[in-house]
This record gives structure tokens, C-alpha cells and sequence, in this order.
């Protein structure tokens, strides 16, 4: 079939996946490249994680003010503004070496951090827009497949970046992955709908706030399940894996890589794992959210007693991952579904702002704990916070009672 015979509707939800693809490569790839770069130059893992502070910052502000900014002005330009600042904070790291100081990242970092959750929010907005509200059961398709795949494609992002970083230098990886974008952007603007998601009303600043007591709750959940994940796999994870068990940066790289596409894969077929007539609820949420907060515990207590640590790491790490991408890919079809349909992108870019304070949250700690405890350390905060994530989970709606 043509893509001139598919409905407007599957056209642009085609569009805004490829647009969404096509970034995620970037940001997958961006990520590896700074953190083994700058762990090559000598940066310790906090320092590190400071790297990306803006990053993580930006990023809680960026889906408060966005999800305004696109119920008002349309999502087709919030995603297009993501992906010009992708570019720009890209261009900023192709300065010589001697020039890419700490403050300078930093604001590159900021940039990438802005246009990453830009760009996430519009897409997963969006999906609302293009599903009628009684298709439920489409609906959670449509989210976990664009959810999954695009955490299947950031991890051949980090795959690509530690391969660029290996093969031909960072800055050379920085220019290709620039070059890349800017002809994605070109097309985007062309071919996206032109009032995508923009509300019929003209809402307030003073608006961006969720008044809606579930999406409250699932936003908490979401904060908490994130910065338990961060807090042990995005700084801690690549350095012990580097410094402790000796893996070079293509084999941390490829690794880090394989479990987020495996990762992206599960999410994607959640509905079926789930069942196919199975519609999430409080309840679901509240279970799996159980189910992984033993998971680091496990880990943590292996790496304690100093057993098997590179087996019961990788395969501890994979567990995490199946569970983890459960708890992700029902969250994120919860809150399209308790979006209001006008101007859905402002429940969506509050929900993200929470998920950015527990990326922020879990990235500081895990650089700062890494640092200061080790590993095991790490892994015992993320189990805490898990056991905080099942108790507020509980407090979510279920299908009958929100009926």
C-alpha cells in the first residue's frame, strides 16, 4: 500500500514517528558520545553527571511551558522548534577540543535538553489528536509502539555513538548527526500538519498546572519510577561497567545499546503481553511497579556479597528491563488517555515535567552516590524509591471506580 492510500490520520502519525525517530538517533547517540568522551579526558562520574544537569533541568521547565506553548501555537511547530534546537546544540560541540569547556557543554546540554523534550512531548500529544476517544484499545497501541520504538531506536543511538566515537573521533560523529537532522527538519516542515493539537481555546499561562487529581498522582509515579531507574543506569552503570569490570567504550556502548532496544522492544508489545483486550488501570500500574522494586535490591545484594558481579549485573540488568518497560508503556498510554482532548499537549507537557524532575533527581544522585558509595549504593536508593512509586501508584484510579 501507497502512503498516498493511507488515511490523513495514519499519514501524519507516520510523520510524527519518523520525526521522532529520527531525533531519538541524535539523542541516544549525543548522550554516549559526552559521557565516554569526557570519561576518556579524565572527568570523574560526577562531573559527569553535571554535564547533564542542564540538560535535566531545562528539560522539567521545557514540558511545563511547552505543553502551553503547543496547545497554543500547534504541535507541528513545538516538534520543528525541538528539532532545530537539536541542530544548534549539536553545531556547538564542533568546536576544537580545547574549547568545549565545562559551562559551554553545559549549555549545549541545555539546548539538547529543551529540543529532546519538545520534541517527545509533541509526539506523544499528538497520538490524542489522531485516535477517536472511544478506541482505546488503538490508542494504547499507537502509544506503545511509538514509545518502544523509539527507546529501541535511542539505544542504537547509544550504539552508534560509541561506534562514531571509536571509528572516526567525536567531532566528526557530532557533524554527521548534525547533517542528518537539519534534512529531517527540512522535510518535517514541509509535511507536517499545520495546526496539529492546537487548541480550539487560547489558554493561560497560569493554565500549565494539572488540575486533573490522576494525572497529580501518575505524574508522582512517573517522577519516582524514573529517578529510581537514572539513579543507577545513566552515570553509574557505563562507569562501573568501564572502570570496574574493564570494558572498553565499544563494549559498554554496545551493550548499553542492546538492553534499551531489547527495552524498546518489550514496550512495544505490552498490549499483547498484556492481553488483547486488556485496557490498563491503577491497578496495573500499582502490580508491575511492585514486581521491579525487588529487582536492584537483588542486584544490590550480589554485589554486596561479591557474587558472580558481571553475571548477576547483565542479568539482573535485563530482568530490570523487561519489568521496567512494562511500568513505562502503561504509564505512558495513562496519561494520553486522562489527557482532556483540547489541549491535550498541556496534561501531556505536565506529566513530562514530573519525568524530567525524576531524570534530574536520578541523575545527580547517581554521579554524587557513584561517587561517594559505589554501585551497590545506588542500586539500594533505587529500590527505596521504587517502594515510594508503588504506594502513590496506589492511590490511581481504576477502571471501575473511575467510572
Amino acid at each position: 500500500m501507497s502512503l498516498a492510500a493511507l488515511s490523513p490520520a495514519v499519514r501524519q502519525y507516520l510523520l510524527v514517528t519518523a520525526n521522532y525517530w529520527a531525533f531519538t538517533l541524535t539523542d541516544g547517540a549525543l548522550r554516549m558520545l559526552v559521557v565516554l568522551h569526557f570519561y576518556s579526558l579524565g572527568y570523574s562520574g560526577l562531573s559527569i553527571a553535571m554535564l547533564f544537569l542542564f540538560y535535566e533541568i531545562f528539560g522539567v521547565i521545557t514540558n511545563l511551558i511547552g505543553g502551553w506553548l503547543g496547545a497554543r501555537i500547534g504541535l507541528n511547530n513545538t516538534m520543528n522548534i525541538g528539532l532545530f534546537l537539536q541542530i544548534v546544540a549539536l553545531s556547538m560541540l564542533l568546536l576544537p577540543a580545547a574549547y568545549l569547556v565545562v559551562p559551554w557543554v553545559m549549555a549545549a546540554q541545555a539546548l539538547s535538553g529543551i529540543a529532546k523534550d519538545l520534541n517527545k512531548m509533541s509526539a506523544k500529544s499528538s497520538i490524542k489528536t489522531l485516535v477517536a476517544t472511544e478506541a482505546q484499545g488503538t490508542l494504547f497501541k499507537w502509544v506503545a509502539l511509538l514509545t518502544g520504538s523509539k527507546n529501541a531506536l535511542k539505544g542504537l543511538g547509544f550504539f552508534i555513538g560509541g561506534l562514531l566515537l571509536s571509528v572516526v573521533g567525536f567531532q566528526l560523529a557530532i557533524l554527521v548527526m548534525a547533517g542528518a537532522l537539519l534534512l529531517v527538519w527540512i522535510l518535517s516542515l514541509i509535511k507536517l500538519k499545520q495546526d496539529l493539537g492546537k487548541s480550539t481555546a487560547r489558554p493561560k499561562f497560569s493554565e500549565m498546572l494539572s488540575k486533573s487529581r490522576a494525572i497529580n498522582i501518575l505524574s508522582a509515579a512517573r517522577m519516582l519510577l524514573f529517578g529510581a531507574r537514572d539513579v543507577w543506569f545513566v552515570i553509574a552503570l557505563p562507569l562501573f561497567l568501564a572502570s570496574t569490570l574493564g570494558w572498553d567504550h565499544w563494549t559498554v556502548g554496545g551493550f548499553l545499546a542492546l538492553w534499551v532496544i531489547g527495552y524498546g522492544g518489550v514496550q512495544s508489545i505490552v498490549p499483547l503481553l498484556l492481553g488483547k483486550n486488556t485496557i490498563p488501570d491503577g491497578k496495573t500500574v500499582t502490580f508491575w511497579a511492585l514486581l521491579l522494586c525487588v529487582i536492584p535490591g537483588l542486584i544490590a545484594l550480589a554485589l554486596s556479597a561479591d557474587w558472580q558481579i558481571e553475571l548477576a549485573l547483565t542479568a539482573g540488568l535485563m530482568l530490570f528491563g523487561v519489568v521496567f518497560a512494562i511500568n513505562s508503556a502503561v504509564h505512558s498510554y495513562l496519561i494520553v488517555s486522562y489527557a482532556r482532548n483540547d489541549g491535550v499537549s498541556m496534561d501531556v507537557g505536565f506529566y513530562y515535567m514530573a519525568n524530567a524532575m525524576g531524570r534530574l533527581l536520578g541523575t545527580v544522585l547517581s554521579g554524587w552516590l557513584y561517587q561517594t558509595a559505589g554501585l551497590a549504593t545506588c542500586l539500594w536508593v533505587s529500590s527505596a524509591m521504587l517502594v515510594i512509586t508503588v504506594v502513590v501508584s496506589g492511590l490511581l484510579p481504576t477502571i471501575k471506580s473511575a467510572q
